[in-house]
């Protein structure tokens, strides 16, 4: 299946979402990432602020943050490209681009993302054999990812049913570390 054909598949089944099972599929993933020791000793988390079906990060940013870490969040530049600026509580964000939530801090520039010592990133499939994550095709998180350090983790968040056999791919495309959905971590590499 090509990409554009496997996205409205994947935007449909999560269309078909109900409000209750969003909110317990970002319990189950909050819970499972914030176990994970090299989730608790990360002192500069990437993350996102979720919208619509994807699965939520509020919780999850917002307890990152109270456990102490410092929480950068993306903000999406005219090209496309992710600038990031620093959550510092839900008091601090204001609609961006396309209507999703960004931080009001300063900027700290597309190469922020190279000192995080996590990052978490949305997706709507990843490849359970190769790591390579689909995204709604802007090719924002893969010049993020491209930007991340081989040893860093890299997680993407999934539904139960998005971690899949075979992810269309391009020599652009980029691979995470980890799969997170409902069910449980993936380690893929």
């Amino acid at each position: 299946m090509d990409k554009m054909n496997l996205r409205r598949e994947l935007n449909a089944a999560r269309g078909s979402l109900t409000p209750e099972q969003l909110r317990a599929n970002a319990i189950k993933i909050r819970e499972t990432l914030l176990e994970q020791p090299w989730v608790q000793m990360a002192g500069l988390v990437a993350c996102y602020w979720s919208a619509g079906p994807e699965p939520e990060t509020h919780g999850l940013v917002f307890a990152l943050w109270k456990h102490g870490a410092t929480v950068i969040l993306p903000v999406l530049q005219k090209d496309n490209d992710l600038n990031w600026a620093v959550y510092d509580g839900p008091d601090t964000l204001a609609p961006g681009r396309h209507g999703i939530m960004e931080p009001v801090d300063t900027r700290r520039g597309v190469d922020a993302v190279r000192t995080a010592a996590l990052v978490i990133v949305p997706a709507l499939a990843v490849d359970r054999r190769t790591g390579v994550r689909l995204g709604r095709g802007g090719g924002s998180y893969d010049r993020a990812l491209a930007r991340v350090g081989p040893n860093v983790p890299t997680v993407a968040l999934l539904h139960d049913g998005e971690l899949i056999d075979d992810v269309p791919s391009e020599p652009h495309d980029r691979r995470v570390r980890y799969a997170m959905t409902p069910s449980g971590l993936t380690s893929l590499m």
